[in-house]
């Protein structure tokens, strides 16, 4: 069994209270945008990181990460990338990929959008996942990131975090 927790877009900027929420995660996985070599390293510093380059990521994050992330965790398939799309409207390449290889039975993960979005692609048996955006760049109007667990290829426990200005809102209960 595995806890994640699942962020994209920070673009340069790690908001400290998703590394108090994140705090009891087995991995964080970071699909893309990261901004700069300073929050990758942060990540990777407190806890084991999973992730992808995005399209405003420079070389330095780019030695570092590979454009998509194809893995197996706790018996569940995972496909990462920063471009996805999402399903009926998959990114043309990303769509290509997920076609021949779909990950069947597990994840798909994407960000990029700033819109987060957890739906099922019914025809290729998967669940789309994209966690938002939690930096401070772009036209979101609320950070939000995505834990989950997966434990003997099952994906559980899904939760959606929303970071308000007070705190932690996670659904209607706020945490201080």
């Amino acid at each position: 069994m595995k806890k994640i927790g699942l962020l994209s877009d920070t673009h340069s900027y790690l908001d400290d209270r998703i590394l108090t929420y994140f705090q009891d995660c087995d991995e964080i996985w970071h699909a893309g945008d990261i901004g700069n070599i300073n929050i990758l390293d942060a990540l990777k510093a407190f806890k084991p990181f999973r992730g992808v380059y995005g399209n405003i990521d420079g070389f330095q994050i780019r030695a570092e990460l590979p454009l998509d992330l194809e893995f197996q965790c706790e018996g569940v398939a995972v496909f990462m990338t920063h471009i996805g799309g999402y399903p009926g409207k998959y990114n043309p390449r990303v769509g290509k990929i997920l076609r021949e290889n779909p990950p069947t039975k597990g994840l798909f993960i994407c960000g990029h959008s700033h819109i987060l979005k957890i739906m099922p692609d019914l025809q290729l048996d998967f669940l789309h996942i994209n966690p938002g955006a939690c930096g401070n760049e772009g036209w979101h109007k609320v950070k939000t990131l995505i834990k989950f667990i997966l434990d003997q290829g099952q994906i559980r426990d899904l939760q959606i975090i929303e970071l308000g200005k007070g705190g932690i809102i996670l659904g209607n209960e706020k945490m201080e």
